[in-house]
């Protein structure tokens, strides 16, 4: 069950380091403005510096999932499954809180909260 919950969260993971690049490095792109329903890039400057602080925080998560996947390979349990689950639960809840702002992001809140799910449920199953 734990490889099952690893695995779940380095995908959550690699969907948020995505989130990151999106967010903090390509704002303003096209492909990027269409995909967030920003009209015109007027308002992308506008929520630049925004999104390119979300972006970090998407970053930071990704981070702390991978660091608990990686201590939990090498047996440290307690502080692996810690950094995974307090990762697993903010992915999952930033979706949860997505699709209640706005429930035309039903699908964007799917793909940033069902494999941070999935790796919380693998995970308290394996514990």
């Amino acid at each position: 069950m734990l490889v099952a919950a690893s695995v779940f969260a380095f995908i959550a993971a690699a969907i948020h380091v995505y989130i990151f690049v999106l967010e903090s490095i390509r704002w303003t792109a096209p492909a990027t403005m269409a995909l967030f329903r920003i009209p015109d890039e007027e308002q992308a400057a506008h929520t630049q510096a925004l999104a390119y602080n979300q972006g970090f925080y998407n970053l930071f998560l990704a981070v702390g999932a991978v660091l608990g996947v990686l201590l939990l390979a090498r047996g440290n349990i307690a502080v692996g499954a810690s950094l995974i689950g307090f990762a697993a639960a903010s992915m999952m809840l930033a979706g949860v809180v997505l699709l209640l702002k706005d429930r035309r992001m039903l699908r964007p809140a799917l793909i940033q909260a069902v494999p941070a799910f999935l790796a919380l449920v693998f995970l308290v199953a394996g514990l």
